[in-house]
């Protein structure tokens, strides 16, 4: 009886499996094949300071990222509780505290002040995942085996429709998005360029060098809401007057943010670390007059260093709290780095050439008709050649079964 049981378990188990094999067999089969222009670099004789005219009493302190019990404690952040996630955060004096569970939108704190539904979709091998933000609903189409450059572009797509604002999370966790992706990927609006989980600005740097304009987004993608080394160190500081979900977004897609992290003192608890925020040095005015970028923080820094084309450093001063670029000929973009002497850090968001009316746009990929036929057409020899495979190999058993087997005469 325990033998039968098991071969039935078995057998739906298998079929169950197959079953899910033929559904994303069929989603690779229908995804569309798009062609990739080469971008254009950024271009003009104006420059776009997304921190022109901003108000520095405004600045708000959020994560964007992070992971609370959900799916019965399968996913990581199984220890993590709405609460603990939200009074931990507001000890370190956050405005802004996001939970962004998988593929789960998380309601708690619905209908308070800074409350953004989120979650974070993807499910695939190699963590090609994306921080949704004022969604709708939860996504569940994906490519969880492999993904192309186009299985990845019809990802974002789709999220796009489907969501306020779209960004690119932990590109470099598994080579998820290479910087080559970043070349010609588009129609998403922020690129998780910094988290405890990776550093992808070589991946920012590719795409801004290519003529995409993308701004970052910071946080700590923590999935241990009580390790005081997880909490608290990488942040997203937003220019907004209120806290509604609109405004802080907003704000997010034109730049008007700054990343910040935090230099940890070893072995700091969460009282040290709250006295830590509590004392961090602030950006007092960040300008561009012409052609010169003006940038000037409340205390001497070790080094201030802009960064331009292909992520190379173009110039540094150091032992200051004031710093100007002028922009050469050929730079297209310039982004701003400060770095403190307790290592506390600040990565703000490009100034780039525009024409000074229209903000620049990045070349949208269009379907490949052809290819995309052709896929679908070798998808479909393929499934016929397996049915006729299958209905062969069923006929032949129904003839051995039927076959009344050798007979052996004796003399």
């Amino acid at each position: 009886m325990l033998k039968k049981t098991f071969g039935i378990f078995l057998k739906i188990l298998f079929t169950v499996l197959l079953l899910l094999l033929i559904v994303f067999f069929v989603f690779y089969a229908v995804a569309p094949v798009y062609r990739f222009a080469d971008q254009k670099p950024f271009a003009g004789a104006e420059l776009l300071n997304p921190y022109q005219h901003l108000d520095s009493t405004q600045w708000k302190k959020g994560n964007f990222q992070a992971q609370s019990h959900a799916w019965f404690g399968f996913t990581s952040g199984r220890h993590n509780f709405n609460k603990a996630i939200q009074t931990i955060y507001k000890q370190l004096g956050y405005d802004i505290i996001v939970t962004s569970d998988y593929m789960r939108i998380n309601e708690f704190g619905k209908g308070k002040p800074g409350y953004i539904p989120t979650y974070e979709h993807g499910y695939g091998i190699s963590k090609n995942h994306q921080v949704c933000l004022g969604s709708k609903k939860v996504c569940w189409r994906d490519y969880p085996f492999f993904q192309t450059l186009s299985h990845k572009q019809h990802i974002i797509n789709i999220l796009k429709k489907q969501n306020k604002v779209v960004a690119l999370a932990h590109p470099d966790l598994r080579d998820a998005y290479t910087p080559d992706d970043m070349r010609y990927l588009t129609n998403y609006d922020l690129i998780e360029a910094f988290s405890n989980v990776r550093y992808s600005y070589p991946h920012w740097d590719a795409a801004l060098t290519s003529g995409h304009l993308v701004y970052l987004l910071a946080d700590d993608d923590t999935h241990d809401i009580f390790d005081p080394t997880q909490v608290g160190r990488i942040f997203t500081m937003v220019n907004t007057s209120v806290l509604e979900e609109d405004a802080i977004l907003d704000a997010l897609k034109s730049g008007k943010a700054y990343a910040v992290r935090i230099g940890m003192r070893p072995g700091a608890d969460f009282v040290e670390k709250t006295k830590d925020h509590q004392h961090l040095p602030s950006l007092e005015y960040f300008h561009v007059s012409g052609d010169t970028v003006f940038v000037k923080v409340s205390r001497k820094a070790r080094e201030i260093e802009f960064i331009g084309r292909q992520g190379l450093t173009w110039g540094m001063v150091r032992d200051t709290c004031f710093a100007r670029y002028t922009f050469n000929p050929t730079d297209t973009y310039i982004r701003t780095v400060i770095r403190f002497p307790d290592s506390t850090e600040f990565y703000f968001n490009p100034v780039v050439r525009y024409d000074g009316k229209n903000l620049p746009e990045a070349i949208s990929p269009e379907i490949n008709l052809t290819a995309t036929w052709i896929q679908r057409a070798i998808a479909l020899a393929i499934v016929v050649i397996v049915l006729l495979i299958v209905v062969r190999v069923k006929r032949n058993r129904r003839r051995r079964r039927r076959s009344p087997g050798r007979y052996y005469f004796h003399r």
